[in-house]
């Protein structure tokens, strides 16, 4: 691709160049002044370290680590050659080694970078408002690394490898060339995520989200379980709605969700509500509009949405976290002591039980 310049009866193409007959340094300069402002290539991310090393090889260097607004790491790599070199093993290299990271040591890292700074901003408190968390959350950080390679050129091999990567093993890595062009003795920048391309991105996303919803439907292991109240049975149950319907449960007792929240560990997110009795698409109009007027976002899959999953109480709709992990059935049987009038029981359901559709 050619960038050209329109005149009132011609057309000209810029004069192509590269970084290094133009003196540009990966680290001094690109890496510089992409991580003031890491949307040139990857937009919605907060820069938390430059050159970031936490391990004993002091050499291998992550060139920027950023954070994106699902709470997972994202490494990014720079390149000024022409073919990328093999910048893509190095990144996965790097992505494996940053994967256990702690909301803790993120906190750290982003303190000394902004120290480097000059910037005297409490790290974890900026970090917070990025992620729209009221409070630290261990077990929903960093659960996933993406790569992005920013790169002068990449050569058919590395985006070969990049592609089978990422269609085969869902494996989040763009590839954005940087192509520098001279024009009145200025140098501008052409940047063009290429991998993947923008115009297939969703549909690709759709792809692996269909392989990973096909996957799950061959685990016969995935854990259900019965659930009793009152000596009313439900049907198999996942986790999640395992405890979605323990909680609706106290609800309807009179029992105010905030009351739950108090027994359960993040607290400040187990609900969002809106005030008044709404539909789903009401209770999402509601809720965006709110946060939006206050510069916050939202993102539903993290709550039980659904008309059938809302849960009123006290003039407000509630709609209850679908983030549950390993902590699910501690706070399942934390809830159900607390409630012990309602008589909850839990099992495991017989092996070869089926989730009800």
């Amino acid at each position: 691709m050619s960038i050209w310049e329109l005149h009132e009866d011609a057309i000209k193409p810029l004069g192509k160049t590269g970084f290094a007959a133009e003196g540009v340094l990966e680290q001094a300069h690109l890496q510089k002044v992409l991580a003031k402002d890491i949307s040139a290539i990857a937009p919605n991310l907060l820069v938390i370290a430059e050159e970031y090393s936490a391990w004993q090889d002091s050499r291998r260097r992550i060139d920027i680590l950023a954070l994106d607004q699902n709470a997972n790491l994202v490494v990014i790599e720079l390149k000024r050659t022409e073919d990328g070199g093999h910048m893509d093993l190095q990144a996965i290299r790097y992505a494996a080694m940053v994967s256990t990271m702690t909301f803790a040591k993120a906190v750290e890292a982003f303190e000394r970078y902004l120290r480097k700074q000059g910037s005297d901003d409490d790290a974890e408190a900026k970090i917070l408002e990025f992620l729209d968390w009221d409070e630290a959350d261990e077990e929903d950080f960093a659960n996933d690394v993406s790569i992005v390679l920013a790169s002068a050129e990449f050569s058919i091999e590395l985006t070969t490898a990049i592609l089978w990567l990422t269609n085969k093993y869902d494996i989040d890595i763009r590839c954005v060339r940087l192509k520098p062009y001279k024009l009145d003795g200025r140098l501008l920048l052409e940047i063009e995520q290429i991998v993947p391309l923008k115009e297939t991105a969703e549909y690709q996303v759709k792809l692996r989200e269909k392989s990973a919803e096909q996957r799950t439907a061959r685990q016969t292991s995935r854990a259900l379980y019965d659930l009793t109240v009152a000596g009313r049975p439900y049907p198999p149950l996942t986790k999640t709605r395992l405890m979605l319907n323990i909680v609706r449960e106290v609800v309807a007792t009179g029992v105010d969700p905030a009351a739950i929240a108090g027994l359960l560990p993040s607290a400040s997110r187990l609900w969002v509500s809106v005030d008044g009795d709404c539909s789903a698409e009401e209770f999402l109009e509601k809720l965006t509009g709110e946060r939006t007027k206050h510069g916050k976002r939202i993102d539903a899959k993290r709550y039980f949405t659904k008309d059938a999953e809302l849960i009123g109480f006290g003039g407000r709709t509630y709609a209850f976290s679908t983030q549950w992990g390993k902590t699910t059935l501690e706070a399942a049987a934390t809830v159900a002591v607390a409630h012990e009038d309602l008589a909850i029981e839990i099992q495991a359901a017989q092996p070869g039980t089926q989730e009800e559709a």
